[in-house]
């Protein structure tokens, strides 16, 4: 079992994200509750490019400062929207042997939504924690409606398991 963070980057971090105080919240609690079950915590962080604010180098670019990862606690960069293509993240996985992974940070409809998907394919067993994902308003839903049709119609039963936070917490003390 993996804990996999994705994007959660200084930029993008802010209280416009669907229920931020209780995004923030349980990502902290499951990374503690990894680090303290020996549950290996992974990071991803975006690359938009030169001159934008998710560039390699800016500090936009750094992961959210409640959410820092141990010097011993692995990176991978992307430049695409799944956290699998091209990064040797799946690689990693395959070396070590781990099939389910436990998917928090952003956005829903953007990278999570990619990952979730690529990583079914590649046939892990993804895990999403309720309110551990999270989006902005767009020009077609609300927030809050996008996370729901993700969690709650698009992901569960077809390409991941949507579980409670208690529910994670109790997997994560097996």
């Amino acid at each position: 079992m993996i804990l996999l963070v994705v994007d959660t980057q200084n930029s993008i971090m802010n209280n416009a994200l669907y229920k931020f105080q209780t995004f923030v919240y349980r990502i902290k609690a499951l990374i503690k509750e990894a680090r303290n079950n020996d549950i290996e915590v992974i990071y991803v962080r975006h690359d938009d490019g030169v001159g934008q604010k998710l560039t390699k180098g800016a500090l936009g670019y750094e992961i959210y400062e409640e959410f820092q990862p141990m010097p011993n606690e692995r990176v991978f960069d992307k430049n695409v929207n799944s956290a699998f293509r091209d990064t040797g993240l799946l690689d990693y996985l395959h070396e070590k042997d781990e099939d389910t992974i436990i998917i928090v940070g952003l956005q829903t409809d953007y990278c999570i939504d990619a990952t979730v998907k690529c990583g079914f394919e590649h046939g892990l067993k993804m895990i999403v924690p309720a309110n551990t994902n999270s989006t902005l308003d767009n020009a077609y839903m609300t927030a809050e409606n996008s996370y729901r049709y993700y969690n709650e119609f698009m992901w569960n039963g077809r390409y991941a398991e949507c579980i409670s936070f208690e529910k994670t917490l109790e997997l994560m003390n097996r």
